[in-house]
């Protein structure tokens, strides 16, 4: 009866914003960025229209179809969880069916599209994160292990790799090194995301890191990932990929990054771990933008 009721509820009151909701919009448009920066510092020149425009179109559909797997796999969690309560299943407006149907619709035409309009590596690519995210992790890692979101992480540091696979068709080892930074920023990112949230995730059983080693551990790994991030974002200079005014960006963006992840390790204040997990959503879109102006930047020689 209560299944019945939750039905009639989801298709009386479901709306498109329901269903954009369950594509994580937000996150998703932080993973475009980073995937359309990947797209044009693959060429020395402009990437073909095309190839840009199809290939953000499916791999943010994938992204979306991702998201909405999670919505359903995670409805009983979310359930009991402050921060996601009022999402669409939680709330009755959609139901798990439906999502479902959402997420295959969505996830069949943002793979069909890469496979017809840019190339197949690059779906092949893109459906290898979406079942990374929406199963392995989602399904498994997410209640199996502290590790998580380390090991998981590799699913949502493809985006860069993705754009980049969208316009030249081919591997290459600068987009393993955005790859790369990202999966080191990941950490950080969300491990102070679960300081913040800690109880609710041990009310929902989930094992997240402060929940099973306790948040003085976690304020370590994070410093010391931050460190690994640091380490790992001078890379595309070292390897000749960027130049001078990405050196000066990122050091600049990597200054502002360790102290807050100093001031979260070092402080107890009521309120650091969101003030570090926002700043660090601003780190990384601001990364890839420094990376993008760089790389168009000519210098013209005097005289």
């Amino acid at each position: 009866m209560r299944n019945e009721k939750m039905l009639v509820v989801a298709v009386e009151h479901a709306g498109w914003r329901d269903y954009l909701e369950l594509c994580k919009p937000k996150v998703v448009a932080v993973m475009l960025l980073t995937a359309v920066v990947g797209m044009f510092v693959a060429m020395p020149g402009l990437p073909a229209w095309d190839a840009v425009v199809f290939g953000t179109i499916g791999i943010g559909l994938a992204a979306g179809s991702a998201a909405a797997v999670n919505h359903v796999m995670d409805r009983r969690i979310d359930e009991q969880m402050a921060r996601t309560q009022r999402r669409p299943l939680p709330q009755g407006k959609l139901s798990p069916a439906s999502a479902l149907m959402f997420a295959a619709l969505t996830g069949t035409l943002g793979i069909g599209l890469l496979v017809v309009m840019v190339n197949p590596l690059t779906a092949w690519l893109t459906l290898a994160s979406l079942i990374g995210y929406a199963l392995i992790y989602t399904v498994y890692l997410k209640r199996a292990t502290p590790q998580n979101i380390v090991i998981g992480g590799i699913a949502g540091a493809a985006p860069p790799l993705l754009g980049w696979t969208s316009v030249t068709g081919t591997l290459d080892p600068n987009a393993l090194l955005l790859v790369l930074i990202i999966f080191a920023w990941t950490p950080p990112h969300f491990w102070a995301l679960c300081i913040a949230r800690k109880n609710d995730y041990a009310k929902a059983g989930i094992p997240m890191l402060p929940v099973t080693h306790g948040e003085d551990y976690t304020r370590l790994q994070i410093m010391l990932y931050s460190i690994l991030l640091v380490l790992c974002s001078l890379f595309p200079y070292v390897t000749g990929m960027s130049g001078g005014i990405y050196l000066l960006g990122v050091m600049l963006l990597n200054l502002r990054f360790m102290y807050w992840a100093y001031r979260l390790y070092s402080k107890r204040i009521v309120g650091e771990p969101m003030k570090m997990f926002r700043h660090s959503i601003n780190y990384i879109m601001l990364f890839f933008v420094v990376l993008l102006v760089d790389h168009f930047t000519v210098v013209i020689p005097a005289g």
